[in-house]
């Protein structure tokens, strides 16, 4: 998956996380180091300090984990599937401009290529 999202997204100089033992395994930290990624952890207790993360795995827990039964994995991962297009298609953000995170990541794109274009003429 993380090979799958460098060739769409490409990689990050750096990532910041919190203390999970997902992200202190040894093949995500080989991954990592293996590109030049570096890891920037949060102090332990400080979980403001990565708040957007935190927002977000707060909204995907109440509106997806806590409000239904599943019974499968299937399940889990199409309402996810729904529910994150809603989150980053859909709904507006606040901290965004009360546009939705695609409308707004494509915004910044353009206007980076437009500061780079100007930049080379």
């Amino acid at each position: 998956m993380l090979e799958q999202l460098a060739a769409v997204r490409g990689l990050p100089a750096a990532l910041r996380l919190d203390n999970g033992p997902e992200l202190r395994s040894q093949a995500f930290t080989e991954w990592c180091a293996a590109r030049g990624v570096a890891l920037r952890f949060i102090p332990p207790g400080s979980p403001s300090q990565n708040a957007f993360v935190e927002r977000f795995n707060r909204t995907y827990r109440t509106e997806i984990l806590d409000a239904y039964v599943f019974d499968t994995l299937e399940q889990v991962r199409l309402l996810s599937e729904g529910w994150l297009h809603l989150y980053n298609e859909e709904r507006p953000h606040r901290a965004l401009g009360r546009v939705p995170p695609a409308r707004f990541a494509e915004r910044q794109r353009r206007r980076l290529e437009t500061s780079s274009d100007h930049l080379s003429t």
